[in-house]
């Protein structure tokens, strides 16, 4: 018969370290692209809402000389 061998113990294995999915290079690149991407959006808004003001200037400047010249008129 073959003599019994005794357990050696557990042995724990080192975990393997992952790599990174993303470098921290990438993260800070991502982050930035939807930084900037709501920046765009904001300005793209903004842009709109000086449209608007702009034409209501304009309506305003035709208000005053339409009164101007009905009050010449009159």
């Amino acid at each position: 018969m073959a003599a019994k061998k005794k357990p050696l113990g557990i042995v724990k294995k080192k975990a393997a370290k992952k790599p990174p999915e993303t470098s921290s290079l990438e993260l800070h690149e991502q982050i930035c692209a939807i930084r900037y991407e709501n920046i765009e959006k904001r300005l793209e808004s903004g842009s709109a809402r000086f449209i608007r003001m702009e034409a209501s200037i304009y309506g305003l400047y035709a208000a005053i000389i339409g009164l101007y010249l009905l009050e010449k008129l009159i």
